[in-house]
């Protein structure tokens, strides 16, 4: 048996090599998702690590509930107020999109793998979901972000996919398992699975908020523990009265995002390095699952179902979803360029072993090479088709505040950054001598790099950063007496 501090160190050496490897992501392009994955492939049995795993049944437990916080914390994250605006393009990309990729690719899958067209449809359901903060995290590397809107639309339909890419793959895996069931059952199916995750989102976002907002705890740092307790009992409900679990979790990250609790930036933060985590731990446990020796067989229809997926299933998927928008051809090619695969495919690539399918161990290696190749193809090359498609911009430089404020019932008030014109007239004045309102603070202000904590005989310079707390309208005032 293996000594508990021999499994504490390579646990230990692995979250921290992962961890480190990120600045690799940042300068070479890289997203780290593939690193994570390297690393698990290279400490595993047919790696320098030798470490030997091929239980199915654990990977997918890790990756369900890596899933489950990954998914939350992407919902908790997400700007309702640019998500709105391309609120129906995302939910038909993420519904109808994600059906048509699967529909194509299966027909692929069953003719280049000689796949049956169950089989093929199951194939076509893994791969049909997208991960946008692989497409982010390659720009971010490269100081460049997209124009609007394709940067909300993106985050939005890679957030909200997942339930479909779930669905579809838990129902035909059940046409595959269960005797007389047909296509047809999957109508009634989806209503209900959908519908009641929805519910269920909907209603424990408010239950989440009321409870928070009454709970009054003394030690903040068991906020994220109740917080995650209450994420993993809404999937769990979701997924015991037959609706979408992952859809439920997604729903209530987002929603707790535009709500206002105690602690709530502490939360947000904490789950987000609770995702990184999961990330970490999910693609490690994935990549020693496979053997890299099952890939090389796979190589030439591995690239030729990545090709098919890449230059016509989802290009189609896309221009067909969004014929009813306006959106120029240029957007409408860079979204479907950036399609990019990422870790649902290969958690959902496991779900095949556990139902007892016979090509169970091709469709999870084929998905795996799916993913790599997607990636290294697709994502090195999102920088360079942004900029021929003219769709780039430089990556917005936000300025990190020694001072954080964060709204609670009982004030009305944000804490705002506010640029100074260089011609504005209050350039040359002192604070004093400024038009401010009453309840309007001006807590610091940043120049030059440097921060200035402000009196009334500072000097306004153009250029100057200043942190202003105040209530909406007050703000708009002082705003217009800077003009």
């Amino acid at each position: 048996m293996v000594p508990i501090e021999t499994i504490l160190l390579w646990v230990a050496v692995l979250i921290f090599v992962s961890a480190v490897s990120s600045k690799l992501s940042d300068r070479f392009a890289i997203p780290a998702l593939l690193l994570f994955l390297v690393i698990g492939m290279l400490v595993g049995s047919e790696g320098i690590g030798k470490i030997y795993f091929d239980n199915a049944q654990l990977a997918k437990s890790i990756g369900v509930v890596a899933l489950v916080f990954i998914i939350f914390s992407g919902g908790l994250d997400t700007n309702w107020r640019d998500t709105k605006t391309v609120l129906w393009p995302g939910v038909i990309l993420s519904t109808v999109g994600v059906l048509l990729t699967a529909i194509i690719t299966g027909f692929f899958a069953m003719h280049i793998l000689k796949f049956s067209f169950l089989e093929g449809m199951l194939l076509g359901s893994i791969v049909s979901s997208t991960d946008a903060a692989a497409v982010f995290s390659i720009l971010r590397s490269k100081r460049i972000t997209l124009k609007q809107p394709l940067k909300p639309l993106l985050e939005f339909e890679s957030g909200s996919n997942d339930p479909m890419a779930v669905f579809l793959t838990v129902g035909f895996l059940s046409i595959l398992t269960v005797k007389n069931m047909g296509i047809a059952a999957l109508i009634p199916r989806f209503f209900l699975n959908m519908g009641m995750g929805a519910l269920i989102g909907y209603l424990m976002a408010k239950v989440i908020v009321f409870f928070i907002n009454r709970l009054k705890l003394y030690y903040e740092g068991l906020y994220p523990a109740v917080m995650i307790s209450l994420v993993l009992l809404t999937y769990v409900i979701a997924v015991f009265l037959k609706g979408n679990g992952i859809l439920a979790v997604y729903l209530v990250g987002l929603m707790l995002g535009q709500a206002e609790f105690p602690n709530k930036r502490m939360i947000a933060r904490f789950h987000d390095g609770l995702a990184w985590l999961m990330q970490i731990t999910m693609f490690i446990t994935l990549g020693l699952l496979v053997f890299p020796s099952h890939l090389v067989p796979l190589i030439g229809a591995g690239l030729l179902l990545t090709f098919l997926l890449m230059l016509v299933a989802r290009p189609i998927s896309v221009l067909l979803c969004l014929l009813p928008f306006k959106m120029n051809m240029r957007k409408k090619a860079m979204v479907a360029w950036v399609g990019l695969r990422g870790s649902v495919p290969i958690i959902l690539a496991t779900f095949p072993f556990m139902a007892g399918i016979p090509q169970a161990n091709a469709i999870f290696n084929i998905v795996f090479f799916i993913v790599i190749a997607s990636v290294l193809i697709q994502g090195t090359s999102i920088p360079v088709v942004a900029k021929i498609l003219k769709l780039n911009l430089p990556w917005p430089n936000k300025t990190r505040y020694p001072i954080e404020f964060e709204k609670t019932e009982g004030i009305d008030a944000e804490l705002t950054d506010i640029i100074i014109p260089y011609n504005s007239g209050a350039v040359g004045k002192m604070i004093r001598d400024l038009n401010v309102p009453e309840k309007c603070l001006i807590m610091l202000i940043s120049r030059n790099d440097k921060f200035i904590i402000p009196s009334g005989s500072t000097i306004i310079e153009g250029g100057d950063v200043l942190l202003v707390l105040a209530n909406t309208g007050d703000l708009l005032a002082f705003q217009q007496t800077l003009a």
